[in-house]
């Protein structure tokens, strides 16, 4: 019998303008504590130039820059496969731009695919309240064919995954990865 984590009710309506990165965060905290996959969110690398310490126990950085760019915002393994992914959320109705997505990171989702891990984006659109799963084979296709500066709406709907909002997690996307991937590939979306 799995267990069902619920630190507290993020599920209510009066929650239901959360960002995905939390939802994103609750539903890997449920993933690990269930024993279904472990997924973390990546630190951001960063170099600490200057610390400002009147006590040891009050340090207070005063200076710091990025290190390397940054890849993605998520990685684990799930089922014997390592995935990487990244979040984000736009409020535009009709479009998700490109430059929400940057040069390093889709060069580093590419080199996942080369390497046989799964790599993905989960979108989010949230003033539609619809949040995708757009695998990084489709994104990749999507780049080199298109000379657009924004991936429009109907392209997540044909060429996407619906996450449909659950109880627990709210954005299961393991759900997603399972029709793709592991129950024999089956490509059902239900949009």
């Amino acid at each position: 019998m799995k267990l069902r984590y619920n630190s507290f009710n993020y599920n209510t309506y009066a929650n239901r303008g959360m960002t995905l990165e939390h939802d994103i965060e609750m539903a890997n905290e449920y993933y690990r504590y269930n024993n279904i996959g472990v997924i973390y969110k990546k630190p951001t690398p960063i170099t600490i130039a200057k610390v400002h310490y009147p006590s040891r126990s009050e340090a207070v950085i005063k200076e710091a820059y990025f290190k390397t760019p940054s890849t993605t915002d998520y990685n684990g393994i799930y089922r014997g496969k390592y995935i990487d992914f990244e979040a984000k959320e736009t409020k535009n109705k009709t479009l998700f731009p490109l430059n929400n997505i940057h040069k390093h990171q889709i060069k580093h989702l590419k080199s996942i695919l080369n390497h046989g891990g799964i790599g993905f984006l989960i979108i989010r659109f949230s003033t539609l309240n619809k949040t995708y799963l757009l695998p990084a084979e489709r994104l990749l296709e999507f780049i080199e064919n298109n000379d657009r500066k924004s991936i429009p709406l109907d392209f997540f709907e044909k060429n996407s995954y619906l996450i449909k909002d659950k109880y627990n997690p709210r954005v299961d996307y393991l759900e997603i990865l399972d029709k793709l991937y592991f129950d024999g590939g089956k490509d059902e979306r239900k949009n």
